[in-house]
């Protein structure tokens, strides 16, 4: 019998996150509209991705120094992306929006159309 057949399926394993998505993550923000010229921080949090940068405008920290831009988490039941922005009046996370993939979470990262994320 066809050993991939005969094989068990682990439960319990948890694939966010991990380096291969982080560098991904990490290499698809250098195409991003907005603060072009800072270099962002890709973080492994539990279950996704938090992505830091410089604040330059200051806009939100006068000093320059580093601020959370965005949150991706993976759900892993629904096997999508959910994209969060920060609330940075309150101190809190607000949902954004859902994605089938994570190319399409960073694509939304990097045109930030509405200019939630780099601020």
């Amino acid at each position: 019998m066809n050993a991939a057949v005969m094989r068990k399926v682990v439960n319990g394993l948890i694939a966010h996150p991990n380096e291969l998505d982080r560098k991904r993550i990490e290499r698809g923000l250098s195409s991003r509209k907005r603060y072009r010229y800072v270099s962002p921080n890709v973080k492994p949090v539990r279950s996704g991705y938090l992505i830091e940068s410089p604040c330059c405008s200051g806009n939100i920290d006068k000093d320059g120094g580093l601020i959370e831009v965005a949150l991706i988490h993976h759900d892993s039941r629904s096997a999508r992306w959910k994209l969060f922005r920060k609330d940075h009046a309150r101190g809190l996370w607000e949902f954004y929006s859902i994605y089938q993939r994570l190319t399409a979470a960073i694509d939304e990262l990097n045109t930030d159309p509405e200019r939630v994320f780099w601020q």
